[in-house]
This record gives C-alpha cells, structure tokens and sequence, in this order.
C-alpha cells in the first residue's frame, strides 16, 4: 500500500492501480518502453491490474511482459466493465489510469484518475473525468513511484 497525503484534499490510501491497455500502457498491442520496469517497482507496493478488450489479442502476452494481472473484458460497453472492476477493488483505494471514452467512469470514481495523453492522444471526456493529466505512461506511473508528485500537483 503507498499512502498519499493530499493537503486540502485528504489521504489517499492507494492498494490498487487500474490500468487501461490500448493508448496507455500499450500501442498497437505492444507494451510501452519503460513500462515493464516502473510495473516491477510498483508490484512491491500495490496490487496491479490491466484492463483490456484484448483489441490486438495480446493479454497474455502483456501479462507475460509486464508481470501483472490483465483482465480481459467483453468488447462492448467497455467503460461499464472498467468501472464495475474499480468498484470491486474498492474505488477508495484505486489509482486508475487511461485515456479513452471508455475509461472516463473508471477514472470518475477511482480515488485518483490520471489521464494519459500519449501518441494516441486522449479523449476530452477522460481529460476532464480526470484528477491529473500527464504527457505519457512513465509520467502516470512516476506518479506512484514518487507520490510528492501527486501531492504537488493537487495540494490546495
């Protein structure tokens, strides 16, 4: 568990990280440099999960490379599967991160929703669903890794 003491916002007690596959974590069904390394440091402190269609029919493959959970959801309303998957994690101790439609109720109800821009850019609905926007997947996972991040950018 990392804690995340917010100034004007409250403690943050983060036990989960929800993360969404395509344009986040991977692009074109491929993991993203750098993020296998910063999945492995953060392995020891929370319990992590993608969350996928499986567009590109890689989960197990990205499960392999990243050492985490993937959970393969139904194509097809996508965004309530992801938010049904936070509420069952406890959405008071989830870090949810994307960049799609699909992920802007995940990142609503989570503890903290980041928003990753990325090569594929971001949906305006997950830029304004969420609490912190970031150029790229290492930024959102540097986040956890460095929690002062977090409370420099939402302190009150």
């Amino acid at each position: 568990m990392t804690e995340i003491d917010v100034p004007g916002r409250g403690r943050i007690a983060v036990e989960h990280l929800v993360l969404d596959v395509n344009g986040t974590i991977a692009a074109g069904g491929e993991l993203i440099d750098g993020v296998a390394q910063r999945l492995a440091q953060l392995r020891d402190r929370i319990a992590v999960v993608a969350v996928t269609a499986d567009t590109h029919g890689t989960a197990a493959v990205l499960r392999e490379q990243a050492g985490i959970e993937v959970k393969v959801i139904a194509p097809g309303g996508e965004g309530a599967q992801k938010l049904e998957l936070v509420q069952a994690l406890g959405a008071q101790s989830v870090v949810a991160v994307g960049n799609g439609a699909n992920d802007v109720e995940m990142l609503q109800a989570a503890a903290l929703g980041v928003c990753v821009v990325g090569r594929e850019g971001a949906a305006t609905a997950a830029l304004l669903a969420s609490d912190v926007v970031v150029a790229d997947v290492a930024d959102a996972l540097d986040l956890l890794l460095e929690p002062r991040r977090v409370v420099a950018t939402l302190r009150r």
